[in-house]
């Protein structure tokens, strides 16, 4: 039996447990986190908890006494065990007003955690490229809001259907200047004459875990980087793309319509960097 736990209780996983006027359901009014465990050990912890308390502040959510990060690291642990998937699984912590109207002026917080097993394939750089394409209907707001993982996720919902309808693995989203701004569930990179480049925050990007941490690691190491715009031609010209997130790392694109990439670089940096990130030595803080 799989179980869930909401505000520190655990339930099975089948058991109804939201009410009709959940403030999430009905408005969007909430936010997530995906996180990656690997032996009893959530990767990248700390920037996670960064994330999620500066997105909690902004969102306007109350503090409460209970909500910290040791009590939802515990809980991810003990929901891992209770699901016997603690060597390897996807966790998503989702945040919510509760239950009532627009209007209520309320900030209380509730809170939801599940777990599923991690595919282990998730571990090591995809040995086939990506098929992606660009959704051409959405754009992605640049505000302050458009860095943090809203429950609102209407233009990803809708680019992967998208990507699913014409046999694609993913999509990348434009904004609202028509600019490159992200792909459905992960950041996006391009190599252009050795120099990497991404979207930067004020193209409206999520500010992505994986992404922030390989940036502090290409300046750390002095690999020519850039956070900049990126335009469809510039997508086109590129060398290469890959893609990256909290469960995968990195992961090369192969192709974009009739456009293919190369996958040099995407080796040198998995290799460099996110390989032992992910490996049982890692730097799993």
């Amino acid at each position: 039996m799989n179980f869930i736990c909401l505000d520190g209780k655990y339930y099975p996983a089948d058991q109804p447990v939201l009410k009709h006027d959940n403030r999430g359901f009905r408005y969007g009014d909430g936010l997530f986190e995906t996180l990656k465990m690997l032996d009893g050990r959530i990767i990248l912890k700390h920037l996670h908890f960064e994330r999620l308390f500066f997105s909690l502040g902004l969102l306007k959510y109350q503090g409460a006494a209970f909500f910290n990060q040791e009590k939802l690291e515990q809980e991810m642990v003990q929901l891992c065990r209770k699901n016997e998937c603690e060597k390897g699984a996807r966790i998503r912590l989702t945040i919510f007003r509760g239950n009532g109207g627009l209007s209520d002026d309320s900030k209380a917080l509730n809170y939801l955690i599940e777990s599923w097993p991690l595919h282990e394939a998730a571990n090591s750089l995809n040995e086939n490229g990506l098929d992606i394409g660009i959704y051409p209907d959405a754009r992605k707001s640049c505000d302050p809001f458009s860095g943090i993982k809203s429950a609102n996720f209407l233009p990803y919902r809708m680019a992967a259907l998208y990507a699913t309808e014409r046999q694609l693995n993913d999509c990348l989203l434009l904004n609202t200047k028509g600019n490159i701004a992200e792909a459905t569930i992960a950041n996006v990179f391009i190599v252009r004459e050795k120099v990497i480049l991404t979207p930067a925050l004020s193209e409206g990007c999520i500010n992505g875990v994986m992404r922030r941490w390989l940036l502090e690691k290409f300046k750390e190491t002095g690999w020519a980087f850039q956070e900049t715009v990126i335009t469809e031609q510039d997508i086109f010209l590129a060398d290469e793309i890959f893609l990256t997130n909290a469960l995968h790392g990195i992961r090369w694109v192969n192709k974009l319509g009739e456009r293919r990439y190369k996958n040099e670089w995407t080796k040198v940096i998995y290799n460099n960097f996110v390989k032992s990130l992910f490996s049982p030595a890692g730097q799993c803080h």
